[in-house]
């Protein structure tokens, strides 16, 4: 659910407001919400230190293959401002290096077909009055030259001839000239090395420099808690002698303030968050729905303070999709082995307290799927061995494209549903009893012209009665005309994408037949090879890279069809626009 929040002011003396603001970080439950701009000399050092120390971070992300050398107490010591210092001129030097090597590879290709000579010498030639050009003329041209040179062809192409003319006189010819680069091209080619072995030098510095990560990611990390409580102090509001910082704390919290108040004689201010107001959301559930919030995390959503917490039904209803998609027990065996040995590498590492509990959960549910279909790394080799699918309508087209269609009625519906209770009693959640009837009419209609069924005879009075309880009660109101013009509005807008929204679920069935079909062309290959000891272990690598893709792929369709069908279709449904922000109170 999510938490009721108390706007909390509290209100000291001036003089005290930085013993006040230590005092409520110890306390860790004020969501700090400015009353002016935090800024000052203090803040912005740090905010450039903590720029300098993640831009250092970044750079390492990207150079952190190869063993570092472990952390001496002599390196932890070191200044951490220096060595990330270090690292960013590193970097722009490797840039500027790069950015050279460029402009030098493009200078060596523009001059490859003239060969290889010494510039210094034929500008030595030129103080003696003899003038040594290089020039690109069109070869039709090349007899219409003053007499007096001598032109030299050094290649063609494309009807343009390169050549060089050589004259007592320093004349002027209608030409491109190319003009004399500053080195020959055998001291181009020198110097094009030397930044390449400068490169990898400046490359395998940075590797080594990882040895600093952990010193300059502490650092970062106190010196963003520095930066929150020096903009908490600057963010304070003033009226004469007194200054108050104002932000948000959860309803339960109430009692804690107002002792610590107490105790530091504080005056406080508490109420309700109003409309116009901020708020931020903290959602607390039960821990076994709390292992959806690693998806909200990586996705980078949280639902408005004003929003419904759709915490549970997203975490039932992504572990269903996920099983669909990914389809095959063999996978989510591979899974559940590859989550428990990442568990046992990562088992004190609070950070991933709710990962692996939902990394278990979607493998089970794609082992439940598998066996309910028969599918084990694929589906026929198993039906030869006499095996079948515990389901065995699940692998008919007809049955799971309509399984599909009544997954996003129901879906859908459930989020009508919801708005509807949280409406009552006022008439507006009859509007949302109305759109469950269009949802339904909805899988009716989308089995009748996809999968060619009847329509049901009473299916006209789900239409006709869920369009009419939407017209009128939209927006209930005295002015009738009004509410029917608004109503009328909604159908119009949303009418269409209702049934839009329901077959969109079909991509479940698609994209999981997608999957067993990699599958079995995988074991079809594999299995055609023949039966010698080459055959075997080409086929062995076939079907292991075979089934590695489709058990890498099968996530990445999760990511893009079960969280789509959640954060789009549902939510929009469901009014929830994932617009809110963390309760992110301050604290040591």
């Amino acid at each position: 659910m999510i938490v009721r929040m108390k706007k909390a002011s509290v209100i000291c003396q001036a003089k005290d407001a930085v013993d006040t603001v230590t005092e409520l970080r110890a306390l860790g439950l004020l969501h700090v919400e400015h009353q002016q701009q935090p800024q000052g000399r203090d803040i912005s050092a740090l905010q450039e230190d903590i720029s300098l120390a993640g831009a250092a971070l970044d750079i390492l992300a990207r150079y952190s293959k190869g063993a570092a050398e472990p952390v001496t107490e002599q390196k932890r010591q070191a200044d951490w401002k220096t060595s990330s210092r270090h690292i960013v001129d590193i970097e722009k030097r490797l840039d500027q290096l790069a950015e050279y090597s460029r402009a030098l590879n493009a200078r060596i290709a523009e001059w490859e077909p003239w060969g290889d000579f010494e510039p210094d010498r034929i500008e030595a030639l030129g103080r003696r009055n003899i003038f040594i050009r290089f020039f690109r003329i069109p070869a039709k041209e090349l007899g219409t030259l003053a007499s007096g040179t001598i032109v030299t062809r050094i290649s063609e192409r494309g009807g343009i001839v390169n050549c060089v003319i050589t004259s007592r006189q320093n004349r002027e010819f209608p030409y491109q000239e190319m003009h004399l680069p500053k080195m020959s091209l055998s001291a181009m080619r020198r110097k094009l090395e030397q930044d390449r072995g400068l490169e990898t030098a400046l490359a395998h510095d940075l590797i080594k420099q990882n040895a600093h990560k952990r010193i300059i990611q502490e650092h970062k990390a106190l010196l963003e808690k520095e930066l929150e409580f020096k903009q908490a102090v600057a963010g304070m509001g003033l009226q004469g002698a007194l200054a108050y910082i104002t932000g948000y704390i959860p309803f339960d919290s109430v009692d804690t303030l107002e002792q610590a108040g107490r105790d530091h004689k504080w005056a406080l201010s508490l109420t309700d968050p109003g409309p116009e107001d901020a708020v931020p959301t903290l959602l607390r559930n039960p821990d076994w729905v709390e292992r959806i919030k690693p998806v909200f995390g990586l996705l980078g959503i949280t639902p408005g303070y004003r929003e419904l917490d759709v915490s549970l039904v997203f975490l039932v209803f992504f572990s269903i999709f996920f099983g669909i998609l990914i389809g095959d027990a063999g996978y989510g065996v591979v899974y559940m082995a590859l989550t428990a040995w990442m568990h046992s590498k990562n088992r004190n590492n609070p950070a991933m307290a709710n990962v692996f509990p939902l990394l278990y959960s979607l493998a089970s549910c794609a082992i439940i799927w598998g066996a309910m279909t028969g599918t084990f790394f694929g589906q026929e080799w198993l039906k030869g061995k006499g095996f079948s699918a515990l389901i065995p309508g699940l692998n008919d087209v007809k049955t799971m494209q309509t399984f599909c269609f009544f997954l996003g009625a129901f879906h859908l519906s459930l989020a009508h549903s919801w708005r509807a209770v949280l409406k009552l009693p006022s008439l507006s959640a009859l509007a949302d009893i109305g759109w469950v009837c269009v949802l339904w009419a909805a899988f009716f209609l989308a089995r009748t012209l996809i999968l060619s069924e009847p329509f049901p005879s009473w299916g006209s009075l789900l239409v006709l009665s869920g369009v009419a309880l939407v017209i009128l009660f939209t927006n209930p109101q005295r002015n009738m005309l009004r509410a029917i013009g608004e109503g009328l509005g909604a159908i119009a807008l949303s009418l269409m994408n209702n049934f839009t929204d329901v077959v969109s679920y079909v991509r479940l069935f698609a994209v999981g037949l997608a999957g067993v079909a990699i599958a079995e062309t995988t074991n079809s290959m594999a299995a055609g090879l023949g039966n010698g000891a080459a055959a075997v272990v080409a086929g062995a690598l076939i079907a292991g890279i075979g089934h590695a893709l489709n058990i890498i792929l099968g996530p990445m369709s999760v990511l893009v069809h079960g969280v789509r069908l959640n954060v789009l279709e549902f939510s929009s449904h469901a009014n929830v626009s994932w617009s809110g922000f963390e309760y992110e109170p301050l604290k040591e």
